[in-house]
């Protein structure tokens, strides 16, 4: 565990259906000038990082959507300190193309830009746009591949280019100008990417500089990060392996009693032929990979109400309750929350007044980390 303070982001809603599957209502709108105010409110409550969706064709609650990159690029520039991290698929992008992107972004941004890499687990995307669907630890190598070029690109000596063969991409004495902006510990964009699987994790032990995880109890975080630092180990890492960052939904209420009552009327009001779409369609990949592992594999209905497993995470509660699990997770070794939010503009906004002061009095006391 690094002694750096804990670090919050947020989901962004640039997806209609808010986040989660249900019925109830919700006050997040996924317009632009929703999202604007909200990345400023944000800002402002102290969350460091916002994470960009991104879904291409409607699925599953998510009726409409905004292109993940673009988006970012508007939020980026109606804010000064807030990171956007753009969640983007190989097979839709081309790494070198990307990584010119990312590179003007960063400049646009004074270096605060940051990529996903998503394997994908949507099989309709693919087919409806004409490219092939590969088998789960394939779309995992073609990701790693792409990790590598990313980096190959914004690091190499301009004096022979990016040179990188693969079975996937094939890079030749490419020479990037401007490069992303870097400084000491920031030699490039940061690099996300997520998964639960065997193939996700060795993507992140080897190449990723974060690690995210579906939503987890302390046990699920425990094993993971005994993993991920193997793997890291493994592979010859001098950083020690991948920052990491866990999903949550985050449900604060004056009284215990009203946050629970509050999680079970957004599972009684799911929206249940919605989840049972989304359970059927995810719930391959886990069964899809070498070991029989990865994500949504063991999700129950319940889980998936809230589709990246946030309700396991449990930041339910008053906010002290919320504060000391956050603190306990540190504690394992998350470097990074990630939340979700019922209704963002005022549950962001409470979340900096109420719970992150908590956060950071406990990080203090039981870490000995200064804010």
């Amino acid at each position: 565990m690094s002694d750096e303070a804990l670090k919050f982001a947020y989901w962004v809603p640039n997806v209609s259906g808010g986040l989660v599957t249900s019925t109830i209502e919700q006050r997040t709108d996924w317009s632009y000038e929703y999202n604007k105010e909200l990345a400023l409110i944000a800002e402002r409550a102290g969350f460091e990082y916002a994470l960009s969706q991104v879904r291409y064709t409607a699925s599953y609650g998510a009726e409409f959507q905004h292109e993940s990159t673009s988006f970012s690029l508007a939020l980026l520039l109606a804010t000064t300190k807030l990171k956007l991290i753009a969640a983007v698929h190989p097979g839709f992008w081309q790494p070198g193309v990307l990584a010119k992107w990312l590179a003007t972004a960063d400049h646009l941004s004074n270096g605060r830009v940051a990529v996903n890499v998503v394997s994908g687990w949507f099989k309709d995307e693919f087919r409806q746009l004409g490219e092939p669907w590969l088998e789960h630890d394939e779309r995992y190598r073609r990701s790693a591949e792409f990790i590598q070029v990313l980096k190959e690109i914004w690091t190499a000596d301009e004096s022979v280019g990016a040179q990188f063969a693969g079975d996937f991409y094939r890079i030749r004495d490419f020479v990037l100008k401007p490069k992303p902006l870097e400084w000491e510990g920031r030699p490039h964009p940061e690099i996300f990417q997520g998964g639960n699987s065997s193939a996700a994790r060795e993507n992140g032990g080897r190449y990723s500089d974060w690690y995210f995880s579906n939503g987890k109890d302390f046990d699920g975080v425990r094993e993971q990060l005994a993993d991920l630092r193997r793997i890291a180990a493994d592979s010859g890492r001098a950083d020690g392996g991948p920052k990491f960052g866990l999903n949550g939904f985050i449900i604060v209420r004056d009284t215990e009693a009203e946050a629970r009552e509050q999680l079970r009327e957004i599972i009684a009001n799911a929206h249940v032929e919605a989840v049972h779409g989304f359970r059927d369609a995810v719930q391959q990949a886990g069964a899809s990979t070498s070991d029989k592992k990865g994500m949504w594999s063991d999700s129950s209905f319940e889980d998936l109400v809230q589709y990246n497993d946030g309700f396991r995470t449990q930041l339910i509660g008053t906010p002290e309750q919320v504060a000391e699990r956050i603190v306990a997770y540190r504690e394992l070794g998350v470097d990074l929350i990630l939340g979700g939010f019922l209704h963002y503009h005022e549950e962001v906004e409470r979340f900096g007044r109420d719970v992150l002061p908590i956060v950071r009095e406990l990080e203090r006391e039981k870490l000995g980390v200064a804010a």
